[in-house]
Formats: C-alpha cells, sequence, structure tokens
C-alpha cells in the first residue's frame, strides 16, 4: 500500500508540472522574508572556524576539486607555513592503508608585501569510478588524513547531487550557509564565484583572509570537490599597492583541470560528472567573438553528448537575467554573446552568483532583440535554460534587499535571503532542485521544483514513453 500510495504521488506531481510547463506557469513570486539574525561582518581571526591544525609545519587550507575531464582524478591541495614539506600525497581504498602515492609541486607567491605559505598541488588520476578513497598529507606527527568519494561512471541515468553555492565570504552567515550545505547530503559543490572577499582589506590582510577563508571552506573542500569558477573578487587589481595581474591570489590557490577540456585557461574549463556535462564561464574575461572563450565554448558545446551526459550544466558569475537593483544588466554583454548557443544546444540550467540574493527565472529567451530590430522583451522559450541566480552565501557586503518593481514576467520567485541551492540528479529526464533559506539559524525549503531534462523531454519517442509509462502507473493504481 506504501508503494502504491509513492507512485501515485510521483505520477501526480509528474502529472502537475507537466500541466504547468504546457500553460506557462503561474505568475512571478516576490518573498517579504529578510533574514537579519547576524550582522554581515567578517568572522574575527582567532575565532575557531579559522583555527590553524596542531603540529609544526601541519598541512592547512586542504581542498580537492576534480582532476580530469571525467571524474577520475582529482586534484588535492594544501598550504605549509614553515617550509616546503613533501608534496607527496599517500592514498588507498583502505582506511590507515595507503597503497599508494603521488607526487606533487609547491609553489607560493606574494602580494604586496604578504609572502604565502607553500602551496602544494597533487594531481591523483587512475581512480576507480564510485569508490572511497582515504588520503595522507603531511610528514611525521604533522601529517593529516582526509578522505573523498568519487563519482559514478559517466552514465545518463547516473543519480548525482550537487551543492550550489555563491558569493560566500567569512561571516556568520557564511559559516551557517556552508553548516547547512554540508547536512544536505550533496556530493559536490558548484561554486558561482567570489570566494574569500578578502579583496575588501588592504596590504598584507588581503593574503591573510585568503588564508583564513582557506580553513575556514576545508572542512567541507578537504571531503568533496568543489568547482570552482572566479568572480570580481577574485580581479584583486590594486595599482596602489603595485599588485596590477588579475586573479593573482586565486589562480595561485585554486587549480581547475582546464587542460583536460583543452581551455587555454584555467578561468574557463569543463567537466562531465556522473550524468551531468558541466561548463564554467569567466564573466571577466573577454568572451566576445573570436576570442579564446568564445572560440573554446563554440568547440566545446560540440562535443556535449547527451546519450552519455544528459544535464548540461553552465556556472558562471554575472547572471544574464537579473531583476535586483545591484548588477542590474551586468550580464546583457555575455547574453548577446552567448544566449543563442544556450538555447540552440539545450542547456538545462544556467547558475549564476554576484547578486546578493536568490531568483529563478522561467524558461525565457531574448535571442530575437538587436540594435535595429526585434522585440526587446524576453518571451517564454521551452529551448531556453532556467536561469537561477544563487548569490547568497552570506559575505560581508550584506544582502542586495531591492528588487525592480514590478517583477518580470520572466522571474518565476526572488527572495534576498541567504543560503544554498541543491540539484538532485536523479536519471536522465529529471531532477529535484531545492533553495534552502538559512531561516533563524535553520535550514528551511523554501524554493523547489522538477527539472526536466531538455534533450530528453524534446526527444518525441522519449515523450511517448512517458505518457504510456503515466498512463499505465496511474490507471494501475486507480484500478
Amino acid at each position: 500500500m506504501e508503494k502504491m500510495r509513492l507512485l501515485l504521488h510521483l505520477a501526480l506531481t509528474t502529472a502537475i508540472v507537466l500541466l504547468s510547463d504546457v500553460n506557462g506557469g503561474s505568475a512571478g513570486i516576490t518573498s517579504k522574508f529578510i533574514r537579519t539574525e547576524w550582522p554581515s561582518i567578517d568572522i574575527p581571526l582567532d575565532n575557531e572556524a579559522f583555527a590553524v591544525p596542531k603540529g609544526h609545519n601541519s598541512p592547512q587550507q586542504v581542498h580537492i576539486t576534480q582532476g580530469d575531464y571525467d571524474g577520475k582524478a582529482v586534484i588535492i591541495s594544501w598550504v605549509t607555513s614553515h617550509e616546503p614539506g613533501p608534496s607527496t600525497v599517500s592514498y588507498g581504498t583502505s582506511e590507515d592503508k595507503f597503497d599508494f602515492t603521488a607526487e606533487g609541486t609547491v609553489n607560493n607567491y606574494t602580494f604586496y608585501q604578504y609572502k604565502s605559505g607553500y602551496i602544494h598541488q597533487c594531481l591523483v588520476d587512475g581512480l576507480e569510478y564510485d569508490s572511497k578513497y582515504y588520503y595522507k598529507i603531511g610528514s611525521g606527527n604533522s601529517s593529516r588524513e582526509f578522505w573523498f568519494q568519487t563519482p559514478p561512471k559517466i552514465d545518463p541515468d547516473a543519480s548525482y547531487k550537487f551543492g550550489i553555492i555563491g558569493d560566500l565570504g567569512q561571516t556568520y552567515n557564511s559559516l551557517s550557509t556552508l553548516e547547512h550545505y554540508m547536512e544536505s547530503g550533496a556530493q559536490t559543490v558548484l561554486f558561482l564565484g567570489d570566494l574569500s572577499y578578502a579583496d575588501r582589506y588592504q596590504f598584507i590582510d588581503v593574503g591573510v583572509r585568503w588564508d583564513s577563508w582557506g580553513r575556514f571552506v576545508e572542512r567541507s573542500a578537504a571531503y568533496q570537490p568543489w568547482i570552482w569558477s572566479a568572480g570580481n573578487h577574485e580581479i584583486e587589481y590594486m595599482p596602489y599597492m603595485g599588485e596590477v595581474v588579475p586573479f593573482k591570489s586565486y589562480l595561485h590557490r585554486y587549480p581547475t583541470p582546464h587542460l583536460a577540456s583543452k581551455s587555454s585557461s584555467p578561468l574557463w574549463y569543463a567537466i562531465r560528472r556522473a550524468s551531468a556535462h558541466i561548463i564554467v564561464l569567466s564573466s571577466y574575461s573577454p568572451f566576445v567573438k573570436y576570442t579564446p572563450q568564445w572560440e573554446w565554448l563554440r568547440e566545446e558545446l560540440k562535443k556535449v553528448d547527451r546519450e552519455k551526459t544528459p544535464w548540461l550544466i553552465v556556472l558562471m558569475h554575472v547572471p544574464i537575467y537579473n531583476s535586483n537593483e545591484a548588477h542590474f544588466m551586468e550580464g546583457e554583454s555575455m547574453r548577446a554573446a552567448f544566449e543563442s548557443w544556450f538555447v540552440r544546444y539545450k542547456v538545462d540550467v544556467v547558475f549564476a552568483g554576484h547578486v546578493h540574493a536568490y531568483e529563478r527565472s522561467y524558461r525565457i529567451s531574448n535571442q530575437h532583440y538587436n540594435i535595429s530590430s526585434g522585440d526587446c522583451f524576453p518571451v517564454p522559450d521551452k529551448s531556453a535554460p532556467v536561469y537561477i541566480t544563487v548569490g547568497d552565501g552570506g559575505n560581508q557586503e550584506g544582502l542586495a534587499g531591492k528588487f525592480r518593481h514590478p517583477q518580470p514576467d520572466y522571474s518565476a520567485f526572488r527572495e534576498a535571503s541567504y543560503g544554498h541551492s541543491t540539484l538532485e540528479i536523479k536519471n536522465r529526464t529529471h531532477a529535484f532542485y531545492h533553495w534552502n533559506r538559512n531561516d533563524d539559524g535553520k535550514k528551511v525549503a523554501t524554493d523547489s521544483f522538477i527539472l526536466h531534462n531538455q534533450y530528453w523531454a524534446s526527444n518525441r519517442r522519449r515523450r511517448k514513453l512517458n505518457k504510456h509509462y503515466l498512463r499505465s502507473v496511474v490507471g494501475g493504481l486507480f484500478a
């Protein structure tokens, strides 16, 4: 009986969602909730959230990211403060038994009068899918041990749960977001840029706040991959300090597997993980026609095989569609450059940050507008992605609480609160999406929906199979 009730619930939910797709959805919602429990100030450096691990020269700021195109490698990064020490990673599939080793590299950099610790980066490849690995870094009594789980093999029906965080910073609100995310059961973070907000400091404090942020996120990032993208706060163009090289701190500290997708820059790249093909774009690198990023994206989209990775996800920092007064229209130039490709290749969802609030769109496009003719308003478009802004991680700049009025027709839901999202892919046709608000220290699921895969939903044979399955399930239950 319980199984029958669950099947009936699934069938009716699917029917409702299908009907809402046909009818174009309902009017958009602007939530009035604004969380104000904690002030938007950075946590003091002596707080336990930034605790330095015990032991002389003990590895700190440990984090991992995917190290190849298909999820069989990780890049493990860490910092040692006093001396380089070994750049070796010992690892294996049994706790306390490390059968394999990998050798990495070590480097450091200066920023004004700050000199970084020794930054280690080690590629661990040739891993087995869907396996738990334990790893050890450091030496002697100062060594530390962690673990991570590799994804399932590339498969159209591989289920996987992603977390989405943007504009995190290192305030008490940031800590609330991070702790709530870690309770979500998500397996990999898709990070939307603006990491430490260290650029809001001056002189040596810039580097100090990069270090504190690395220790802050280690509680999660040492155990699961964070897929990085860069925001404006990573640029750090500070000529008054003699620092004019963009992304200097970020590029030294947070490597990406860009060479695996034949990208010429760590700032834009692609990976495949489980049933998803994820494309990371750089809002603050040249992207107009004929630039390296434009040329790379054109070729990468051609490589996407929706028979193997049906879910096509794009990450960027500046949102293309945004009805908040903060950063309004800043994404328009990238929209003009790439929106037609997003529609042509049926991108499922585009995640962005930058605006310190939450907003979700309907499936819409404005690709027919140009400077001489065409409708200048977004219109419903079943081939277009859903655009979601998750720039509400908790940084010290605070919330962007002023939305434009009236709410545009393309905006489905918007709220100025801190939080994070999850995207749980169930199979090749459906994924469950949740935005979770940090409500007075508690995680509250506030906006959620079923996301239908663009490729398989547009396949006529698959639609017929779905309708037949739905009719047989409902008919059987009622019978």
